[in-house]
C-alpha cells in the first residue's frame, strides 16, 4: 500500500480531494467483528470532528449554520479577515464561545473518556485527535487529547505570542451583548483598543482566538505528535467528521494504508468511507458507546 507523507511545516487547513489511496474491504455495521478487533487493540487513535460536538448541541457551521450575518463562516475564520476586521471576527468568535460555554459533553465524549480511563488500567492507550475547538473532550474527562485546530477557550497574543486559557464571558467588556447572527444585525465596530488585550502589563497586545484559521499552518510540534500516534496505533476510529478538511481527512486513510483496521462512525458515508474496514451509520451517540463498551474478554 502507498505511504503518504505529511510535512508538518507546510500543512495548512484546506478543503481538497484525494484519490490515490488503497481501498479497503468495507464491512458495514458488523459490530461483532469490530468488537473482536477492539478487544485486541493496544494503542487506539480516535479522530473526531464537528459531528461529535453537534451531539452536544454545538452547531457545525456547515449547511444551515454556514452563514453568520452576511458572511460565510469560512470567510471570517481567516488571518486576512482578522487583520482587516478584528472587531467583526471577534464578534463571530464571541458568538461561538457563548454557544459552547453552556454545552455539556455528549454520550460520545463520555464514552471516549470512560474508555480511555478503563483501558489505561489494562496497560492500553487511547488518544483523541480532534478537529473540534470546544474543549468538550477534556470536559468529559479525556486526558490524552490533541486539539489540532486549537481551542475557543484559549487566546493568543499577537505581540508576545503567549497562549492563555480564557473562559471569561464575555472575553472583554466591549463584546458583551454583541455577536448576534441575524443577517440584519450591524457590526458593533468595537475600537481595536477595546478588543481583548494581553494581561501582561508590559505587553497589552491584541489577542486573537487561539484557533487555526483557514489557510494557516498547523502547529508543527503538535502535528509531529499526531504523526507518532498515527504510526503507532493498531486501531483507528474516525468519528463524526465529514473527512473533507485537510490534513485531518488524511489521518484515517493513512492508518488504513498500513493495513490497520479503521472504523468510521457517522450519520452518513463520507468521501473516505471506501478506504475503511468498518462503517457504522447512525447517530454517534448511539453507535460509539456500544462499540467502546467493555468487552467480555476485559479484566475489569
Amino acid at each position: 500500500s502507498r505511504h503518504l507523507e505529511l510535512e508538518p511545516s507546510r500543512v495548512t487547513i484546506l478543503y481538497a480531494e484525494a484519490s490515490d489511496l488503497t481501498r479497503a474491504p468495507l464491512l458495514f455495521a458488523d459490530m461483532s467483528e469490530f468488537r473482536k478487533t477492539f478487544s485486541k487493540a493496544k494503542h487506539i487513535a480516535i479522530i473526531t470532528g464537528a459531528g461529535v460536538s453537534a451531539e452536544s448541541g454545538v452547531p457545525t457551521f456547515r449547511g444551515e449554520h454556514e452563514r453568520w450575518r452576511k458572511w460565510q463562516s469560512q470567510d471570517l475564520a481567516t488571518p486576512e479577515a482578522f487583520s482587516r476586521f478584528p472587531s467583526r471576527v471577534w464578534e463571530f468568535y464571541h458568538y461561538r464561545r457563548e454557544l459552547v460555554l453552556d454545552k455539556k459533553p455528549s454520550a460520545v465524549h463520555l464514552a471516549i473518556a470512560e474508555c480511555e480511563a478503563r483501558l489505561k488500567k489494562q496497560g492500553r492507550s487511547v488518544v483523541v485527535i480532534t478537529q473540534c475547538i470546544d474543549d468538550l473532550h477534556r470536559q468529559a474527562g479525556s486526558k490524552h487529547v490533541l486539539q489540532i485546530h486549537g481551542s475557543l477557550m484559549e487566546t493568543r497574543c499577537l505581540s508576545c505570542r503567549q497562549v492563555t486559557v480564557n473562559k471569561r464571558s464575555p472575553v472583554c467588556a466591549a463584546l458583551k451583548g454583541t455577536g448576534a447572527p441575524g443577517s440584519d444585525v450591524p457590526d458593533a465596530q468595537i475600537p481595536v483598543d477595546k478588543l481583548p488585550r494581553c494581561d501582561d502589563r508590559d505587553c497589552h497586545g491584541l489577542l486573537r482566538p487561539n484557533v487555526v484559521f483557514f489557510g494557516e499552518t498547523l502547529d508543527s510540534h503538535l502535528l509531529t505528535m499526531v504523526e507518532k500516534e498515527i504510526e503507532a496505533c493498531d486501531l483507528c476510529l474516525v468519528v463524526g467528521t465529514s473527512s473533507i478538511v485537510y490534513p485531518a481527512a488524511m489521518f484515517g486513510p493513512r492508518v488504513a494504508a498500513r493495513g490497520v483496521p479503521v472504523a468510521e462512525f457517522n450519520t452518513n458515508t463520507t468521501p473516505k468511507t471506501e478506504y475503511f474496514m468498518y462503517h457504522f451509520q447512525g447517530p454517534c451517540g448511539t453507535t460509539l458507546p456500544q462499540a467502546l463498551a467493555p468487552h467480555e474478554s476485559e479484566d475489569i
